[in-house]
């Protein structure tokens, strides 16, 4: 049989109208999307397949990735009820969904518990001008180089997102941002892009919501991990709540490492399965190891064709 890693992309991946396929041809789906709703007290009807504000808010973006994520996942579990992960793997806040998908928190409780992270880092980054920049074309270590130059000078700019060689995301303040663009170019970048974000990931910014987050992690996440979740901290497994609580305290603060994470696992995994909107994962896999085999579970169309590739 093959050894499968179950994957899940972030913030970014979402969409007017994602999981609506699954709310119209799934009882279930329905479920889960009234009681996550009744939790926070919010129609993710209405956030999710209307055209509003809240599915560009942080606080209502990460739960509303994670809902339809879960519903995927719980929706090939019961098409293919023998079929055991090797291990899980998020890219951010889908780090928070692998955590759900190996049973160490509820999907309910991962809810509420993002929708609070999301405001947790909306609050810390309030007044501060935070930003993201997507820099292309150019090696890590030299994006590396010019930020811990800018710190030198006061500038608070840190890489956040290792996506895929030459796709590398830094995040801090937007003016600092702003300011390195054509010292990124210089360097040989094709594109230095501050993108539209109010919130600076995976850096120091968001200190003030580390604590909080923890508070909560410790009373939601519990020891039963179906297999272990590869940290974006470390690029390494970990199965445990207490290391669970640390790693995602740490990760608000720490860069995402998804492309050493998948160079790590290509070698022990035979392919990975992408679970809710769009194939953000499968593309950046492709890239980062062409031999690791993607598939991607988006609508029932696509859980059919993975059901019957994988669980004939």
């Amino acid at each position: 049989m093959s050894k499968i890693a179950m994957i899940f992309a972030g913030q970014g991946s979402q969409a007017v109208g994602m999981g609506k396929d699954f709310y119209d041809n799934s009882e279930l789906a329905r479920e889960m999307f009234a009681k996550a709703g009744e939790r926070i007290g919010v129609d993710f009807k209405e956030i999710i397949f209307e055209e509003n504000e809240k599915l560009g808010q942080t606080a209502y973006t990460q739960p509303a990735i994670l809902l339809v994520q879960m519903i995927a996942y719980r929706l090939f579990k019961e098409a293919c009820p023998n079929l055991k992960a090797e291990l899980f793997l998020g890219h951010s806040l889908g780090e928070f969904s692998a955590l759900c998908a190996t049973g160490a928190i509820d999907y309910i409780d991962a809810v509420e518990l993002v929708h609070k992270r999301g405001a947790y880092m909306q609050e810390a980054c309030e007044g501060k001008d935070a930003g993201m920049m997507a820099i292309v074309g150019l090696d890590d270590k030299s994006v590396e180089n010019i930020c811990e130059n800018a710190q030198k000078e006061g500038k608070r700019v840190w890489p956040a997102n290792y996506n895929q060689d030459g796709q590398l995301v830094v995040a801090g303040n937007r003016a600092d941002l702003a300011s390195l663009e054509q010292t990124f170019k210089d360097a040989g970048a094709k594109r230095a892009l501050l993108l539209n974000m109010s919130v600076a990931s995976h850096c120091e910014i968001l200190a003030p919501a580390q604590e909080p987050l923890a508070e909560l992690m410790q009373k939601y996440i519990t020891d039963d991990f179906e297999a272990p979740i590869i940290s974006n901290v470390t690029t390494k497994a970990y199965s445990s709540k207490s290391d669970a609580v640390s790693l995602l305290k740490e990760q608000l603060v720490k860069p995402v490492k998804y492309k050493q994470s998948i160079l790590a696992i290509a070698g022990d995994v035979d392919m990975a399965i992408e679970f809710g909107n769009g194939v953000v994962l499968k593309g950046l896999n492709r890239r980062i190891a062409k031999d690791l085999k993607t598939l991607n579970i988006s609508d029932m169309a696509s859980l059919e064709k993975v059901k019957e590739e994988v669980c004939s």
